[in-house]
């Protein structure tokens, strides 16, 4: 006899992109079909239920397309085997609001909980993430790590377990937080079969630190890295040392250091080290330079010095950078 399907419960906040629950959704039927196919698995695989974090059951994405919830949480009465809170709203969602109540009521009483992308705000609310390390949208990291000083950010992976609770990145990053919620549940066969009927790969390669922007240039407009941007990216090539920045702001070398960190967070080696892979970026998206010249360009020595320079803040190497962003006008 086949076991019971396991309910997942997925939560779709108001203003979320069609994908965040799209993907996962997706994911769990796709499985329900590999499992359908194989008479030897004993399991009836997910029975998939979305309900309303608010009281209406209508929920609006980005996109504009409705999507109609069968149930209000308030109304599920059914155990709940995985609950996945999709995207967060924090105009119509305020602190007060009785969903992050239901949440701290229903967290023990379900196998596991989850988040896709910013949803990540909705599990920290009802103090589900005090002590645990997790990830959000990389946009998002340094403003939740504020909000939320009791939670450990880090927004490098796609996704993250903290014993039983899961936390994904970006909106795409459902979808590789619902495979490994699969491979979980059935193993890497079903996973992988899976992922192939819906073209994709079971593991993604890379971070998110892929997409993210590594400085917040337009954030620092009045600030002295914000007036020193645009001659900084037009020498990167020269040796900028700390005296040479200081110089060129008329400030004394202790009183520079000490201004610029205070305004951005970083020390004035890092912020160069950093504004010339973004740079190095842009060349390898949008252009046929090479990789010496990229890194002649750029401040970066050699191509093995630009390596060890890209691994460091990239997680990948430029020709790996270059493969999966260069654009796709090219030929």
């Amino acid at each position: 006899m086949k076991k019971s399907a396991k309910t997942i419960v997925v939560v779709p906040m108001p203003g979320i992109f069609l994908l965040d629950i799209a993907g996962p959704c997706d994911v769990f039927m796709s499985a329900n079909r590999v499992l359908n196919e194989d008479p030897d698995v004993g399991s009836q695989g997910y029975e998939l239920l979305l309900a309303s974090p608010i009281d209406t059951k209508k929920i609006v994405t980005k996109s504009g397309v409705g999507i109609d919830c069968p149930v209000l949480v308030s109304e599920i009465s059914k155990p709940i085997d995985t609950l996945i809170v999709a995207g967060f709203s924090r105009m119509e969602l305020q602190s007060e609001h009785p969903f992050f109540e239901w949440l701290k009521r229903i967290y023990p009483k379900v196998r596991r909980i989850a988040s896709v992308c910013i949803g990540t705000y909705a599990l920290a609310e009802a103090g589900i993430l005090d002590g645990r390390r997790a990830t959000t949208h990389w946009e998002f990291s340094q403003e939740f790590q504020l909000r939320y000083p009791a939670v450990n950010v880090d927004t490098n992976p796609f996704y993250i377990r903290d014993h039983n609770v899961y936390t994904s990145g970006g909106v795409s990053s459902g979808i590789d937080l619902a495979l490994a919620l699969v491979e979980e549940d059935y193993g890497q066969r079903v996973a992988l079969n899976a992922a192939r009927k819906l073209v994709l790969p079971l593991k993604r390669p890379g971070y998110q630190s892929q997409f993210s922007t590594l400085l917040q240039v337009h954030s620092l407009e009045n600030s002295i890295a914000g007036k020193l941007h645009p001659w900084l990216i037009r020498h990167l090539r020269e040796t900028l040392n700390v005296e040479c920045l200081a110089g060129k702001s008329n400030m004394s070398v202790r009183n520079f250091t000490r201004v610029f960190q205070k305004e951005t967070g970083l020390t004035p080696a890092k912020f160069v080290e950093k504004l010339r892979v973004e740079v190095a970026r842009k060349y390898l998206e949008d252009s046929d330079l090479t990789m010496d010249q990229i890194a002649d360009k750029c401040g970066l020595g050699g191509p093995v010095s630009m390596r060890r320079t890209f691994m460091r803040h990239m997680m990948m190497s430029p020709s790996d950078y270059r493969r999966s962003f260069r654009t796709s006008l090219q030929t």
